[in-house]
């Protein structure tokens, strides 16, 4: 049987997966000169992550693949709320959201994307 918890008790341990999920993103962003939220079944995902396969070398991006960890409600609720939408993928560069699988697409067939890897040093 699950643990059952008071109101108050449940809204503590929300602020605190908030905080936690906060520090892994605002972290992986800051560390990783691309960064994408990912999850692996997302053709979406899929979509992204060859998207930037065209532009730069294996190993140059990291990928959180939010269906393997127990956090994932928590990120993705912390992603909504400094990009405006929780869905995956969440694709930064350079700490600065581009967008989900289309629009790091359409950023990687135009050449604009390049050119943004370009002009933050990443390639």
């Amino acid at each position: 049987m699950g643990q059952w918890l008071s109101s108050p008790e449940k809204e503590t341990k929300k602020k605190e997966e908030h905080a936690m999920a906060k520090e892994i993103v605002d972290r992986a962003i800051a560390e990783n000169a691309v960064m994408v939220f990912s999850k692996s079944y997302c053709p979406f995902c899929t979509k992204a992550k060859r998207a930037l396969d065209t532009v730069l070398p294996k190993g140059k991006y990291t990928v959180m693949e939010l269906d393997t960890r127990s956090d994932c409600g928590a990120i993705q609720d912390y992603l909504l709320d400094i990009t405006g939408g929780r869905s995956v993928p969440r694709v930064f560069v350079a700490g600065k959201f581009i967008g989900g699988g289309d629009e790091t697409d359409a950023l990687a067939r135009s050449g604009e994307l390049k050119q943004l890897l370009l002009d933050n040093n990443i390639i």
